[in-house]
C-alpha cells in the first residue's frame, strides 16, 4: 500500500509552543489527506522511528507536536529548518465527528490529534465543552488555538491545573461531573495520559455517555505486525488508535491499568 512506503520530508518551520514542546511543520500529499486521531511514523535518522500524531493540516502543509521526553523525541525537537526526516502513514483508525453537543478532553501533547477533530467540529457541533488540563502553567500548549476554534460556535473552555498557576486548581477530570449535571452532552472525545482518560470514561459510563479516547502504546511498527501495542486482543495501531466504548469496555482490565513497555514487559501505568 502506498501509505507504507517511507517518505524522506524536509522540516520547513517549528513553533514553540513552550519549553519543552515543540510543532514541526512539512508538506507531504499523503498526510495531507488523515482524518483527526490518525498517526504517522517518524524516523529521526541515525536515531529511532516513533509514531506521532498529526496535529495540523494546513493548506498543503502537515504539522507534527513533540514533547522532549526521551532521545528520539529530544532529538525530534532539536530538528533546525531544512533537517531531513522520514514519515510512513498515516495509519490507523481515526475520531467520528458527530453533529451535536460535545465535549473535549484533553491535557499536554495529548491536545495534538484532538486539535484536528476540533477543527471539524468547531464548523458542526451545536456546542463544544472543551476541558484542558496540566500540571503547571508552564505545560500549556494550542490555548489560544483552541479558542479561536471555539469562537466559531457556542463553547465553553475550562482550564485547570494542578497547582493552581492557571485556570481552576484541580485535575481535568474534576469539572466533568457538574458540566453534566447542568447540560446535556451527546459525545466525550479523550486524549491525554491514560489515567485521565480511564476516569473520563467511568464518569461517562455513570451518565451512559458515548465516549472516544485515542490510546498511547509503544509502537515499533506501525502496522500490526510486532504485537507491541497489544491492550487486551487489540493492536492499538491496527484497531485503534481511537477506541470507542464497546472496545473500552472490553480492555477495562488493562484500560487505565497496564501497558508493555519496550522490552515487552507487562507493567503498571502509573
Amino acid at each position: 500500500m502506498v501509505f507504507n512506503r517511507p517518505r524522506i520530508v524536509r522540516v520547513l518551520d517549528f513553533i514553540n509552543e513552550s519549553s519543552t514542546v515543540r510543532s514541526l511543520t512539512f508538506k507531504d500529499d499523503l498526510c495531507s489527506k488523515a482524518k483527526p486521531g490518525q498517526f504517522m511514523m517518524v524516523w529521526i535518522p541515525g536515531v529511532d522511528e516513533i509514531p506521532m500524531s498529526i496535529s495540523m493540516m494546513r493548506d498543503d502543509l502537515i504539522g507534527l507536536t513533540v514533547r522532549k521526553v526521551g532521545e528520539a523525541s529530544n532529538a525530534l525537537f532539536n530538528m533546525k529548518v531544512s533537517s531531513m526526516i522520514g514519515i510512513r502513514g498515516p495509519y490507523g483508525n481515526s475520531f467520528t465527528p458527530i453533529i451535536g453537543k460535545v465535549m473535549i478532553i484533553g491535557a499536554g501533547t495529548g491536545l495534538a490529534p484532538l486539535m484536528l477533530l476540533s477543527e471539524i467540529l468547531a464548523n458542526q457541533s451545536a456546542s463544544i465543552d472543551m476541558i484542558i488540563g496540566g500540571k503547571t502553567i508552564d505545560e500549556f500548549i494550542f490555548v489560544n488555538r483552541a479558542k479561536e476554534l471555539l469562537s466559531r460556535t457556542r463553547s465553553n473552555m475550562i482550564i485547570t491545573t494542578e497547582d493552581g498557576s492557571y485556570g481552576i486548581k484541580g485535575l481535568a477530570t474534576d469539572v466533568i461531573l457538574p458540566i453534566l449535571k447542568e447540560k446535556s452532552i451527546d459525545m466525550i472525545y479523550t486524549c491525554g495520559p491514560e489515567l485521565m482518560m480511564k476516569k473520563v470514561f467511568e464518569i461517562a459510563q455513570e451518565f451512559n455517555l458515548p465516549v472516544q479516547a485515542s490510546l498511547e502504546r509503544v509502537m515499533k511498527c506501525g502496522i500490526g505486525i510486532c504485537g507491541s501495542c497489544f491492550i487486551g486482543k487489540y493492536r492499538v495501531c491496527k484497531d485503534g488508535p481511537i477506541f470507542d466504548s464497546s472496545k473500552l469496555k472490553e480492555v477495562k482490565d488493562e484500560f487505565g491499568l497496564f501497558k508493555m513497555d519496550h522490552s515487552g514487559k507487562r507493567v503498571r501505568l502509573q
